[in-house]
């Protein structure tokens, strides 16, 4: 039966994950992202991870998901994306910065040096412990747990960057009458 509901969820966190970063509404995209988290905590929960389970739903879909959806109401940035870049060079920027970082994890994945055997830390997980989840955590798993901290920081900044509204120039048209208008009334005075 596990392995069923292992399945189940994992069907239901690649949905979820297809559904963030296949539509054009940024609160759609969220809402997709919240349940593929949900699915993460359900799959912790399935391999008897439940202190990592409680903390998924807690920190993530609950706390950083607020976050997400806080920032995309407050910069207005539910409505569909146009089909325009917002910011000049910004595919040839995050193609350079996408190649840099694949190569970061490239050079990181051959040299890495792992301080425990994945053995020893696993049977330290049985009962799932905070102390030894935090210590393996930071540990072991410490460059996929600060790659996701990156992630979080650059989907935040990556959002309110791409909402950023331009500056409302003057229309010239509209001036002109409002100077005449004026005008007029300082000759009627």
């Amino acid at each position: 039966m596990a392995n069923v509901a292992f399945l189940i969820l994992g069907a239901l966190t690649i949905v979820g994950a297809i559904i963030t970063v296949s539509v054009r509404n940024a609160v759609h995209a969220a809402l997709g992202l919240v349940g593929t988290l949900l699915s993460v905590a359900g799959l912790y929960a399935t391999m008897n991870a439940s202190f990592l389970s409680a903390v998924q739903v807690i920190v993530y879909a609950g706390a950083i998901m607020v976050l997400f959806l806080f920032v995309i109401m407050l910069l207005d940035a539910n409505r569909p994306i146009s089909g325009r870049d917002p910011l000049p060079y910004i595919t040839e920027i995050a193609a350079v910065g996408s190649a840099l970082l694949a190569a970061a994890f490239v050079v990181i994945a051959f040299t890495y040096k792992d301080p425990k055997p994945l053995a020893q830390a696993a049977a330290q997980l049985q009962n799932g412990a905070p102390g030894p989840v935090g210590e393996t955590l930071l540990t072991r798993f410490l460059l996929p747990f600060e790659a996701v901290s990156i992630l979080l920081l650059v989907a935040v900044v990556g959002s309110v960057a791409l909402v950023q509204r331009p500056a409302q120039q003057p229309d010239p048209v509209l001036e002109a009458e409002g100077v005449r208008a004026r005008e007029a009334r300082e000759v009627g005075a």
